[in-house]
């Protein structure tokens, strides 16, 4: 049996007692009227939020594989969707309900799109009568607890990422692990990659997949994390499992389930074997002072291009990830390093149908002639080696700056990888290891930013692009000419990015939780004049972002 949203029962009811008492009230006609406006209201937001969505095919050329690879990408994908349904559980466990009550299908696919009643991409803004503002505790936590209801608890695993805290009738807390709360779910998915696994021909992917199935039936996924970064020769990968902390805006800290299915691109990958070796002389080069940059950063990384053939859970809600740079277990990533993992596809996707079609609108036009998929590739590439880079632990005693800063963790580690890949970009290309005009890298930047703010302040992202757009507005690396199109000042760019790299890693080191927030209020803010601008895109009827026509039909698979 299904169990019944009450607040949409309520509301429900309350639509069906308004129509009767409408017969002999008066004023019950009024309330009808609102009511019947409000809802009016909100038909018309979805019927314009669901345009900023372009529709992309996610394929391959399965030609490349192997037949065992052409049977093992199903039982990949249904291992992904089983992830799917559980970041429902996690995001809005009562999709199937809601969704009953809902006549119109549009509102159904924003529904469906978001993950859930809120728009994700406009500060979380409930599109549904009756649903009021997105918990920051999603299910992760009692509705009614605080967060220092939390902290005061004897529970020993108050931060946990793969666990859920509870309440009982007593008002006593408890957590309750992932592997037992999702067990059915959990155990059907582990069976998949063991399937999957006596398919593989590759040793690396055979013993990652046995892991990762382990994992997901007991929350220990470290060895299986390792052995991911061990595998070198596979053409097939799975991300899967509850991995980033978005979802959790209470103490981001808990996990959300997701996976990406993969095939990895020879050609691409091959060329940019070379760059992580570079990390620990632009780790001593970084613009800050010493005491932030001892720490030696993880070699054993490796980058790799990929045609993205299926996303699920939580990197599909919302806007979505064109590069992933994992595990983020902190130790693991100074012990051995992390796999950066560029979505080659999904990326092309968003130059051409988003990047490109804003710069026309919002670029100086003797500038476009710098925008460049090579140079987006590159900077969106150096973000994801950017993580690496920097300081992990405080140098103030508070521990890990992920623990430090909590919630406003996040959205300032995305600001530094972002501001950070820049740098390694200017260095590298000071240094010839890289090739091409830092005009073509900057500019393409400077529309990055300009397509990244539009993701809206609920994003992790979103505040980090506005924090940069506003320092570098504020440092003269760019000018607003009197047209409305943005020109960006090349020397002054430089200087802008060196200091809020400095800014960052200062931020980030002295685990400053409130001198985050301060800057997160002042910074990370979007301007009138900036929204006129970005409205002008909504206008043109410029895409935000992607959703994707994906599976074994699309693939040609079964």
């Amino acid at each position: 049996m299904k169990h019944i949203n009450k607040a949409t029962a309520f509301i429900a009811g309350c639509s069906i007692i308004m129509g009767i008492a409408s017969c002999t009230n008066p004023q019950s006609t009024n309330q009808t009227a609102t009511h019947n406006s409000a809802e009016d209201s909100l038909q018309n937001y979805v019927n314009e939020r669901l345009g900023i969505y372009e529709k992309v095919k996610l394929t391959t050329n399965i030609n490349d594989l192997t037949a065992n690879e052409r049977k093992i990408l199903p039982l990949l994908i249904q291992a992904a969707q089983i992830m799917d349904d559980l970041f429902w559980k996690q995001a809005y466990p009562q999709r199937d309900s809601l969704l009953s009550t809902i006549k119109d299908e549009k509102t159904k696919a924003f529904l469906m799109i978001n993950y859930g009643p809120w728009d994700r991409l406009n500060g979380d803004k409930p599109f549904v009568q009756g649903i009021g503002p997105k918990p920051d505790a999603a299910t992760f936590y009692p509705a009614n607890m605080t967060k220092e209801e939390l902290k005061k608890s004897d529970v020993k695993d108050k931060y946990g990422l793969y666990s859920v805290i509870k309440k009982d009738s007593t008002g006593k807390l408890s957590s309750v692990p992932y592997h037992i709360l999702y067990a059915t779910e959990l155990q059907q998915a582990s069976s998949l990659l063991k399937q999957a696994a006596l398919l593989a021909e590759d040793a690396g992917l055979k013993k990652y997949l046995n892991l990762r199935a382990d994992a997901l039936v007991t929350d220990n996924y470290t060895a299986s994390d390792y052995a991911w970064l061990d595998m070198k020769t596979n053409n097939l990968d799975i991300i899967i499992g509850p991995i980033e902390n978005y979802e959790d805006k209470l103490f981001n800290a808990r996990a959300s389930f997701e996976a990406y299915v993969l095939v990895k691109d020879k050609v691409w990958s091959k060329k940019l074997t070379k760059y992580v070796s570079m990390l620990p002389q632009l780790q001593q080069g970084l613009p800050v002072e010493a005491k932030y940059k001892t720490e030696k950063p993880g070699t054993d990384s490796e980058l790799n291009a990929y045609d993205v053939v299926y996303y699920a859970g939580d990197c599909n809600a919302g806007s979505k990830t064109i590069a992933v740079n994992l595990p983020n277990d902190e130790v693991i990533q100074q012990k051995k390093g992390t796999r950066r993992s560029q979505l080659k596809n999904a990326m092309k996707a968003k130059f051409d149908k988003i990047l490109v079609p804003i710069a026309k609108e919002l670029i100086d036009k003797d500038q476009l002639q710098y925008i460049n998929f090579d140079a987006f590739f590159a900077n969106v590439m150096f973000h994801e080696v950017a993580h690496g880079l920097g300081i992990k632990n405080t140098i103030t005693g508070k521990g890990f700056v992920k623990e430090a800063l909590q919630e406003q963790y996040s959205w300032l580690e995305e600001g530094k990888a972002d501001v950070l890949g820049l740098y390694m970009v200017t260095d590298l290309l000071k240094k010839g290891e890289l090739e091409g005009d830092i005009k073509q890298f900057y500019t393409t930047y400077m529309a990055g930013i300009l397509r990244s703010v539009r993701f809206g302040a609920a994003s992790a992202h979103g505040k980090a692009n506005m924090q940069c757009f506003n320092f570098f507005k504020e440092n003269g690396a760019f000018i607003r000419n009197e047209n409305g199109t943005y020109q960006v000042d090349f020397a002054k760019f430089e200087n802008a990015m060196n200091k809020l790299s400095g800014l960052i890693i200062t931020l980030q080191g002295n685990g400053d939780k409130a001198a985050v927030e301060k800057v997160l209020r002042e910074k990370a803010i979007i301007t009138t004049e900036l929204q006129a601008d970005l409205d002008k895109l909504t206008k043109k009827g410029i895409p935000v972002d992607i959703v994707f026509e994906q599976g074994v039909d699309v693939l040609g698979v079964k």
